[in-house]
């Protein structure tokens, strides 16, 4: 039977037991870093496929560089944990994984060179994050992503994501799946929570690492599928917000939204305002490699069950 678990001052632990001190500086500042891991689950293998595990981990300790964190995190263990405890959630669905590195010290005070770091990890149940068939509709934010001299965008800082936050409840409040956001130059960085592909003229075309977005593992792996399956040509590139209203095509790409097609942007519908044809066969690739179906890709997952 499936339970919540999590890996919390080196043991794992009952979920309600994982339970951090109200001083503790990452809370009080936001000086944590994390990850987002898939699992996600195929009935007929009965089976909970991980993916890109240590592409993930890798990504962290990169994150907890960034952030003077002063642990040594061994990514090779890291990665072994993550698949321990989903082990012992022993989940029959979709799940997600979060591992962070955070500032424990009960320090007073934002700076963080000195203070303790610990890891944690914990899992949760998760389903569809963005509907997958019926698309996104997205606004343009009033807030702008933030740049890298002032919080890294490489970096998943948790502090950072009061920014998404704010563009994500304003879109919602009106009446939007998502928001994109624009960089400090105004043009196109990134969704709140995903990276974002417009295809004009056959081209796929996302903005580069330059433009403050977070370098997407889910995003690479797309692009890498519509170039080595569906022999479609790809380019890194500033975009203007004026070019999403005349794309012919845009999908979103993240750990929680997969690959998620976007109909509408700022009250204009993309295309003919319904997922397009290439983002839905992007989206059947992706969804097939992640739960195991396309073994030339197994290599990218890790079967929790079947070790």
């Amino acid at each position: 039977m499936s339970q919540q678990m999590a890996y919390f001052e080196g043991n794992f632990v009952p979920i309600e037991e994982a339970n951090l001190n109200v001083m503790t500086h990452a809370f009080n500042y936001g000086s944590a870093v994390f990850e987002g891991i898939r699992g996600n689950w195929n009935p007929a293998h009965e089976e909970l496929y991980l993916f890109k595990v240590r592409e993930h981990i890798d990504r962290l300790v990169q994150s907890a560089r960034i952030l003077r964190m002063n642990g040594t995190y061994d990514a090779d263990e890291i990665s072994n944990l993550v698949v321990e405890l989903a082990r012992r959630c022993d989940y029959k669905e979709d799940m997600y994984i979060r591992p962070m590195v955070y500032k424990s010290g009960l320090d007073i005070g934002p700076a963080i060179h000195s203070v303790e770091d610990k890891l944690l990890i914990y899992v949760r149940p998760l389903g569809d994050y963005l509907d997958p068939n019926a698309g996104a509709t997205v606004m343009t934010s009033s807030w702008r992503r933030v740049d890298d001299t002032s919080i890294p965008a490489r970096a998943k800082v948790s502090g950072l994501y009061v920014n998404n936050g704010l563009a994500t409840s304003e879109a919602k409040q009106n009446g939007m799946t998502e928001a994109i956001m624009l960089n400090q130059d105004g043009h196109v960085s990134e969704g709140a929570g995903e990276n974002l592909v417009m295809i004009r003229n056959g081209v796929l075309i996302s903005p580069p690492q330059s433009d403050n977005i977070l370098e997407g593992i889910t995003l690479d792996t797309a692009l890498f599928l519509a170039s080595e399956k569906l022999n479609l040509p790809v380019e890194r590139r500033t975009i203007d917000r004026s070019e999403l209203y005349i794309a012919d095509e845009l999908f979103m790409t993240g750990t929680a939204a997969h690959v998620t097609p976007v109909t509408e942007v700022d009250r204009v519908p993309v295309g003919d305002g319904q997922p397009g044809i290439v983002s839905r066969k992007l989206q059947k690739l992706f969804f097939d490699a992640i739960t195991g179906e396309l073994t030339e890709y197994e290599s990218w997952l890790i079967p929790v069950y079947g070790e």
